[in-house]
């Protein structure tokens, strides 16, 4: 009877034991052909130069092409939706970006949630973005901006890539902070924003900072202060917004998502890959050129930065009354 009952346990754990191994098996064998990663926005942006960045490295390290498709549209929601509609197989990456932490809010009549349907792969990095004025506005520090917009209620103008972007819920959080009261002006886009910032059309931006770094440094606009606690590396002589406005934080990050129920062994080759190009010199070189501050970590880690930074544009989308164009 003893014998019979040890063997039914070791046949029955060595059935359990099989679909373990085969997700090992599998998930040693990934990649076996191309994997898509989708991109929200056009060609030449920041999120699609990341995107090809990380593609590039990814191909090398794993054998297979990592495939760069371009999904443009309703603030990448379009994109999004399409990963998590995928097949859990890891072969349909996202490249996500704190736009979609905004758009949790923003978007009432989603049908999925980013939160809960995007497996975090991995953060890649983050950026501050930059308060820039245009070289007219008689002002160069933050509360010499706060003084003079209050002084003329209404008659500042504030650019942004459009409604819901990080560069409007960046300036709506300083309004909120500060009681400014400054007109915001969409664009389709932050180029056509920066081009109207540096033409004088508009006072104020705050930019994405891989879109603005290089006018700024030769003079074509002013940097008030970048929207972090701590001065950025990349423009070291200008101020921390957190130093004139205590409370005041907002930053731009990047990283990889998949479909929720990839498997965790997929996961997991994928972050540790990841992380292995964010301490590569090259790669490191490459990404900390456009402004960020790279970011290693676990999927749990990329997951705690989505939650946050979600609840946190929640309060700043409803105090602005913001809605989906």
């Amino acid at each position: 009877m003893k014998l019979q009952r040890r063997r039914f346990l070791h046949l029955a754990a060595g059935v359990v034991a099989v679909p373990v191994l085969r997700r090992i098996a599998w998930a040693q064998a990934y990649p076996a052909r191309p994997v898509r990663i989708i991109v929200g926005f056009a060609a030449g942006g920041s999120t699609d130069i990341i995107a090809r960045l990380m593609g590039q490295w990814l191909s090398e390290r794993l054998g297979q092409p990592f495939i760069i498709e371009n999904r443009i549209g309703a603030a990448s929601n379009i994109a999004a939706e399409a990963v998590v509609r995928s097949r859990p197989d890891g072969y349909t990456l996202f490249l996500a970006g704190s736009t979609n932490a905004i758009n949790a809010t923003l978007y009432e009549k989603l049908t999925f949630s980013f939160v809960r349907d995007m497996a975090p792969v991995a953060s890649i990095m983050l950026t501050p973005l930059t308060m820039d004025v245009n070289t007219s506005v008689p002002v160069s520090t933050v509360p010499e901006f706060i003084a003079y917009a209050k002084a003329n209620p209404g008659k500042l103008n504030m650019g942004s890539g459009g409604v819901g972007t990080p560069q409007h819920v960046a300036g709506e959080l300083f309004k909120m902070l500060t009681g400014v009261n400054l007109v915001h002006v969409p664009y389709r886009g932050g180029a056509p924003a920066v081009a109207d910032l540096l033409g004088g059309q508009l006072q104020v931006m705050f930019d994405v900072m891989p879109e603005s770094i290089e006018y700024i440094r030769s003079g074509k606009l002013r940097p008030l202060a970048v929207t972090t606690t701590m001065r950025s590396e990349a423009l070291p002589d200008t101020s921390a917004l957190g130093d004139f406005v205590p409370s005041y934080q907002a930053s731009v990050w990047w990283g990889v998502g998949a479909a929720r129920n990839t498997p965790a062994e997929i996961i997991e080759r994928l972050n540790k890959e990841i992380n292995a190009a964010l301490v590569d010199a090259n790669m490191k070189t490459r990404l900390v050129a456009l402004g960020g501050t790279l970011l290693p970590g676990t999927p749990a880690d990329f997951g705690k930065l989505i939650a946050e930074d979600a609840e946190k544009w929640a309060k700043v989308v409803k105090f602005s009354g913001a809605k989906a164009e």
